[in-house]
């Protein structure tokens, strides 16, 4: 009996080993970012058996067998669509400016999008502000409203856009809102989703969380997007969810959180307007197509707006490819604000790059985050930069949210996404790169004021932290690659 028992451990054994080894197999064949995959043996190694199980649920880019189908489906009819913009009055490459022209070439190239003109664009940076001006352009809606957001949290002046919409459905306006199921948890264990849909309102709840559907797609893959489009002639994107920040996580001890939106008008409206109906065509199958932008706008507006969708389906990483084009073409000043920096190792070189070569380089996080994890190891790469002369800054105002890189102060990149590998790799996200120098003084006005909201980390003192901290900043740093 006992001669039994032996063999069945070295049965176990070996059969344990091969899982590690063809798990380990797996990992090194997908191509990805060198650091994910090591972060991923490593846990492999760790943790016996749970670190196998984990990279399984979560160790790929599993969109699910059916929407995985349907993107697929969706790429040409989509395509066509991006197409027809070239022949758009907006389109006039020969006007783009030597920054704007790369990041269009890149992005049509890779994604069929190109950079177009004649937008008017208003940048909003108070909750107030940007809610009552939803609500006020919802009151006057025609015909339709596409809505999509990462969250709805009820409370506030989030109400009085729901109740704007309800009103609006019920005088005959089309609404389609799509809202992620785990960032939107709680306003769908409300009562306004009842509400909503005995209006009238299409509501979608996109990447539904269950235990069961763990073994069909990622579910820590999110719709990470916000964008609202009114009657194809409005839009709106940025970084502020559909929240009012006097009610979302106030015991959290961050603060409020800080947000900017954009309100648009001009060709890129209808853009931003099909971004949405491939994320509504992907999580339902039904297909809105939207019009084409009119010929009807003002192209006396000769700034460049590219509008850069990424997430599954999408081409690999092409805002990372647009954030390392814009600093490696900086001059003078690189500014950045982001909610969570966990900088990939190309993205850390080129920032450090920039500085060494004498561009003003500053990166402004929270001073207190709400991840505690990409806090940690947001701090591990504070030294590095330091030694090669970027400025940090650390926002005591409140929870920044804002997602904002300026350049030269003459161009910029704003929308939602944050600096880390999910944001970058992972999420549904989109962002706009702007050729429009009033706007983007505007926001770099914006930017230094949450400079002179925050303290400035000193390279001295910084390095005179407990060995205890350290440490800590280490082990998360280890797992960087998939925070």
């Amino acid at each position: 009996m006992e001669q039994f028992y032996q063999v069945l451990t070295w049965i176990g054994v070996f059969a344990y080993w091969l899982l590690i080894a063809a798990v380990t197999v797996r990992v090194v064949f997908k191509r990805r970012v060198v650091g994910v995959s090591l972060a991923w043996m490593m846990i492999i190694y760790i943790v016996p058996i749970g670190g196998v199980i984990a990279y399984l649920l979560f160790g790929e880019l599993n969109l699910g067998k059916k929407r995985a189908e349907r993107a697929r489906e969706m790429f040409l009819p989509f395509g066509n669509w991006f197409k027809q913009l070239n022949d758009c009055p907006g389109h006039q490459p020969q006007q783009m400016s030597l920054v704007a022209k790369p990041i269009s070439d890149l992005c049509e190239n890779r994604l069929g999008i190109p950079g177009l003109i004649g937008n008017d664009l208003s940048l909003q940076s108070s909750p107030q502000e940007i809610l009552r001006s939803l609500v006020a352009d919802i009151n006057q809606a025609q015909h339709s409203i596409h809505l999509e957001f990462y969250i709805w949290n009820p409370g506030g002046l989030a109400d009085e856009v729901g109740v704007a919409l309800i009103q609006a459905s019920k005088r005959g306006v089309k609404i389609r809102l799509l809202l992620d199921s785990a960032g939107s948890m709680r306003f769908f264990q409300s009562h306004w989703p009842k509400l909503m849909r005995g209006a009238g309102i299409e509501l979608v709840e996109a990447l539904a969380v269950s235990p069961f559907r763990m073994f069909f797609r990622r579910l820590d893959l999110r719709l990470h997007r916000k964008i609202v489009v009114i009657d194809d002639h409005i839009a709106y994107t940025g970084s502020m969810n559909l929240v009012d920040p006097a009610f979302f996580k106030i015991n959290a001890g961050v603060g409020q959180w800080v947000d900017v939106m954009v309100r648009i008008s001009g060709p890129t409206v209808s853009v931003l307007n099909c971004i949405q109906a491939w994320d509504w065509e992907v999580e339902t199958g039904k297909r809105f197509l939207p019009p084409l932008p009119s010929c009807s706008f003002d192209t006396a507006h000769k700034d460049t707006v590219q509008v850069i969708p990424s997430g599954p389906g999408m081409p690999d990483d092409i805002i990372h490819q647009v954030l390392l084009l814009s600093i490696y073409q900086a001059q003078r000043s690189v500014v950045i604000t982001t909610p969570y920096f966990v900088p990939s190792e190309h993205l850390l070189h080129a920032m450090k790059g920039a500085a060494e070569r004498g561009v003003e380089v500053h990166v402004v996080i929270p001073r207190k985050n709400d991840s505690v994890m990409v806090e940690w190891a947001s701090r591990s790469f504070f030294s590095d930069l330091l030694e090669s002369g970027v400025h940090i800054h650390r926002f005591h105002g409140g929870l920044l949210h804002t997602k904002s890189v300026v350049i030269d102060e003459s161009h910029c990149l704003i929308g939602t996404v944050n600096l880390d590998m999910r944001s970058l790799w992972l999420n549904f996200e989109v962002t706009m790169a702007v050729d429009n120098i009033v706007f983007t003084q505007e926001l770099s006005q914006l930017q230094q004021s949450y400079i002179a909201d925050s303290d400035k980390v000193n390279k001295e003192q910084w390095s005179k932290r407990s060995m205890k901290n350290k440490l800590v900043e280490r082990f998360f740093y280890m797992f960087s690659p998939l925070l």
